[in-house]
């Protein structure tokens, strides 16, 4: 698989996600292909985010902040498979702004280093991936 949004601005993504209550990724999980990018990265299937966006509204939206700090962590670790240097999200990162730091635009904070590392890891795997096909 080649990605081809390897630049994805994730500070801008978290705060329209912040002002529309998580609405905005509702369309852009599925219609932006980032559930089958993370799906592919991590190799596994995820519950989908409108599952996890639906389970959140009785849980006060705890379950897809534990639910989107927890791809956090495994994306940390594959990046750090890879050997692409920090700093990267972290299931921490994304809890701890997204919680006490949601007055100071906290989920733009974690949405940008969650971004910055996704971004790195599906660059890092292209270019492996083209380094294989030209051998």
């Amino acid at each position: 698989m080649t990605f081809k949004h390897t630049n994805r601005p994730g500070f801008l993504l978290g705060f329209i996600d912040f002002f529309t209550a998580g609405l905005f990724f509702l369309l852009y999980m599925p219609l932006g292909g980032l559930q089958e990018e993370l799906e592919y990265i991590l190799g596994h299937k995820l519950t989908p985010y409108w599952k996890a966006y639906l389970l959140g509204i009785p849980t006060l939206f705890i379950y897809p902040l534990i639910w989107m700090a927890r791809i956090a962590e495994e994306l940390k670790a594959k990046a750090i498979e890879l050997g692409i240097e920090g700093p990267h999200t972290s299931w921490r990162h994304m809890f701890c702004w997204n919680t006490f730091g949601v007055l100071l635009l906290g989920a733009a904070v974690a949405t940008e280093r969650f971004f910055k590392t996704l971004n790195a890891v599906e660059r890092e795997m292209d270019r492996r991936n083209r380094a294989c096909l030209s051998d």
